[in-house]
């Protein structure tokens, strides 16, 4: 499949879910980002358009956490729940962003789930 072609399909993709995905005050939206080497997670408000908390799996995020990727995404996500507390946030609406809820995604949307916060 040529990359033009697989852009495309994931940015009509990404559009169809953003349609019925909406972040609000009180349940904002947790959208994630998947590279080959790091996970990022935000927390948006989209009626103001704002990021309320972020959290990777770079070092500075999840500090002298060890172990293989899907544990580091897992880490990341204990780190953005308690920023989330720390804010207010009790609800999100999760956007995996075309990603399969597998693996990574699973891992970090689990340990947002193990922070307290109801996604």
């Amino acid at each position: 499949m040529a990359k033009n072609v697989k852009n495309l399909r994931r940015a009509r993709l990404r559009r169809g879910i953003r349609a019925r995905i909406q972040g609000t005050a009180e349940r904002p939206r947790l959208c994630v980002f998947r590279s080959n080497t790091v996970m990022y997670a935000q927390v948006i408000d989209d009626r103001l358009g704002r990021t309320v908390a972020a959290a990777s799996t770079r070092k500075n995020d999840v500090g002298d956490a060890k172990g293989t990727p899907v544990e580091l995404s897992r880490a990341a996500g204990r780190v953005l729940a308690d920023r989330l507390k720390e804010v207010g946030i009790q609800r999100v609406v999760f956007d995996r962003n075309t990603y399969r809820y597998h693996g990574r995604v699973k891992a970090l949307a689990e340990g947002v789930r193990e922070g307290g916060i109801q996604v």
